[in-house]
């Protein structure tokens, strides 16, 4: 049963911290991780070597994971904290590909028409675009050349969206690219609430099955930065999150202390689950029967032979995520803007914020 279900079931993250999470270390000889501090910001540094890029079938690069708490960036000082922990993020990147002050042309991919899929074009309406300016001879000094397009998708335009990039970076000069996305995570505690920064490249669609040709430094010529946000997951990653979430409640209520501001509270606190410790073997049995002692890969492997038949393993998106990606978009192109244009960073720097 085990091997069967270890070859049935296929982790769906677009996630590389997540993939490498949930492998043994020996599985994954040449990978290097780091937990960073970047100015308050919790960033997750993975670096995947050629070995563990055909485990994990990503492409290997390195790939930066910006962990955020819920509402963080609806708040304009914790944003702001962002906007810069993910513009230095971006700084590093180009500095190691030698990319800082070159033409850049900045891609939006998705589909706007669908809020989950719209972060990319509503990134690119917010981006400061400079290269009409440079051939008008009318650019300030201390911007760089920078331009944008947003795609469509496949299913409206009825081109591969690879194939739209392609021939606009024939045509036009640039020397790298910055490509966003929306991703799909294997968490629900990732939905919305965290960013990941890549020079592997994209595959546009590939998180909900929809594998597009990928856009990377392979495919195009220059150098492909990825910038995404998980905003979507199954309904398998949300059943089997929910019966952990179950056991780990279960256990802090039987044997967890309380704390007084638990016992005046008039309805529940909200819980760090991934604090949390599941229960002991015995204990997982006597509360959940023989589910509670399946393994991982089991336990999302039956979630979907139930649910996926009938058609119900559905992309599910959070009720908020019309705001959500509406400020997250707006963030990331503050980010960018301040990565690229050095007069803007200045000017970004010494507004008061309060």
């Amino acid at each position: 049963m085990e091997q069967a279900t270890e070859l049935n079931y296929t982790l769906r993250t677009d996630l590389a911290h997540e993939d490498v999470s949930r492998r043994k270390p020996e599985e994954l000889p040449d990978v290097q991780k780091e937990e960073l501090d970047i100015g308050g910001v919790r960033v997750q540094k993975t670096v995947i070597g050629e070995t563990a890029a055909e485990k994990l079938k990503k492409r290997p690069g390195t790939y930066f994971l910006l962990e955020l708490e819920p509402g963080d960036y609806h708040d304009s000082k914790t944003c702001r904290k962002i906007e810069l922990a993910l513009s230095e993020v971006l700084e590093h990147m180009l500095k190691n590909l030698n990319l800082k002050g070159k033409r850049a042309l900045v891609v939006g991919l998705g589909n706007v028409n669908v809020t989950p899929d719209s972060l990319g074009p509503y990134v690119l309406d917010n981006i400061i675009v400079t290269r009409h300016l440079f051939e008008l001879g009318t650019v300030s000094e201390g911007y760089t050349e920078v331009c944008g397009m947003s795609p469509g998708v496949m299913g409206t335009t009825g081109i591969e969206t690879y194939d739209i990039i392609s021939a606009v970076h024939g045509q036009v000069d640039v020397d790298f690219l910055i490509v966003i996305d929306a991703l799909a995570a294997a968490s629900i505690a990732r939905v919305n609430r965290s960013i990941q920064v890549t020079d592997a490249g994209i595959s546009p669609g590939s998180g909900v099955g929809n594998k597009r040709k990928e856009i990377s430094s392979q495919t195009m010529g220059v150098p492909v930065i990825a910038i995404g946000v998980p905003t979507v997951v199954d309904a398998v990653t949300i059943t089997s999150d929910t019966i952990d979430f179950l056991l780990k409640y279960l256990n802090q209520e039987a044997f967890g202390e309380k704390r007084p501001a638990e016992m005046l509270a008039a309805e529940p606190l909200k819980r760090n689950f991934a604090e949390m410790e599941l229960p002991k073997e015995d204990l997982r049995e006597q509360w959940m029967g023989k589910i509670g002692l399946l393994t991982e890969p089991e336990k999302r492997s039956l979630i979907k032979e139930v649910l996926s038949p009938q058609g119900y393993n559905m992309m599910v998106t959070p009720k908020e995520v019309d705001a959500d990606v509406e400020d997250l978009a707006k963030l990331i192109a503050t980010s960018i803007d301040i990565t690229l244009h050095d007069s803007y960073r200045n000017t970004y720097l010494s507004e008061k914020h309060i």
